[in-house]
């Protein structure tokens, strides 16, 4: 728990609230609170002084995390909880149904069931706050090259698969792995295509939609994601904040809304360095979105001063300027 006590923007009180093996994903519902490690679910009631009461296991099966271990969990506006379980590796048959997917579960950990599959690893993932709808970004394949897999914007619905590992982007084949008992048309006829791209290798994190009332009404209803940025991608992509233009609870435009963690460094045998990498992002009471980076230890705080800005230059994708990565929304024809 971090908290600011005198209200200036920083956090002069720490205090560890929870302790777990592997503890990652965090849904604070009023003052109860869930959360997460690769196989438990916990949930736990927040005190007047922001500490927690004991942990109560609600579930404690989740399969085994491999290549994907950090698992997330989102309330959704029917009350159930959405958790995304990330694939054991970067593509391949998986043996336990539930990797490479979202489960949906009741509050108290029963009722549990696949709610959509072939998801890679969505960590970022929300509901859209007027019309309900679940929207995630998903991590693409490695090893098909510095511009193949597109990260994978996609609208969310019960019951669809959503391609991975057999199938991805607008329904290009993965060279890797050939689909069971099926040909790759069959299975790409079944699998739903996303709905926006995004550079390869940027490396989705946690996403947000914006409810508060600091910022322009413009960005209500808009979401924003995290992007920890590539490790083999040359040139490096990522080290960034998308955010995801909605009107009347549909997505209209992708646009770049913080950049500047990744610059050319003469010294590094990359070439490049950068000074954070991004994971978390959260929306405030304050109205404030709080971005982490867990590489440097440091919380960020983004705030909406109109006039008081600084001038400065608008922000671009990271290494995104190819005419042959075709980003943004995928258009409905």
């Amino acid at each position: 728990m971090l908290r600011d006590n005198d209200g200036d923007g920083t956090a002069d009180e720490r205090q560890i609230v929870a302790e777990r093996e592997g503890l990652h994903g965090i849904e604070i519902d009023d003052d109860t609170v869930y959360l997460m490690t690769v196989n438990e679910v916990f949930r736990t009631e927040r005190q007047d002084d922001g500490s927690f009461d004991e942990l109560e296991t609600i579930a404690d099966d989740f399969p085994e995390g491999g290549q994907h271990p950090n698992r997330m969990i989102v309330k959704g506006p029917d009350g159930n909880l959405f958790v995304s379980v990330g694939s054991t590796c970067n593509a391949c048959g998986e043996t336990n149904e539930e990797n490479a997917t979202i489960v949906s579960m009741a509050p108290d950990g029963s009722a549990r069931e696949i709610f959509a599959s072939g998801l890679r690893n969505t960590i970022g993932y929300g509901f859209e706050p007027s019309a309900g709808k679940l929207y995630g970004f998903d991590h693409g394949i490695d090893w098909l090259g510095d511009n193949e897999q597109h990260e994978e914007f996609n609208q969310i619905e019960q019951g669809a698969r959503y391609g991975w590992p057999y199938v991805y982007a607008l329904s290009r084949f993965n060279p890797q792995d050939t689909p069971p008992n099926s040909s790759f048309s069959e299975y790409a006829n079944g699998s739903e295509e996303p709905i926006g791209l995004h550079t390869p290798h940027a490396a989705p994190m946690q996403m947000t939609f914006y409810t508060g009332g600091s910022f322009p009404e413009d960005y209500h209803g808009d979401a924003f994601v995290a992007f920890r940025g590539s490790w083999n991608r040359q040139p490096p992509s990522g080290y960034e904040v998308m955010r995801v233009d909605f009107e009347n609870g549909e997505p209209v435009g992708m646009k770049p809304f913080v950049a500047g963690f990744l610059m050319q460094d003469d010294a590094s045998p990359t070439g490049w360095g950068n000074m954070g990498r991004l994971a978390g992002l959260a929306q405030g009471p304050d109205g404030a979105l709080y971005l982490s980076d867990d590489t440097g230890g440091v919380i960020y705080r983004i705030q909406y001063v109109g006039d008081q800005a600084l001038n400065r230059p608008e922000p671009q994708f990271t290494n995104a300027n190819t005419g042959e990565l075709d980003l943004g929304l995928v258009s409905a024809d």
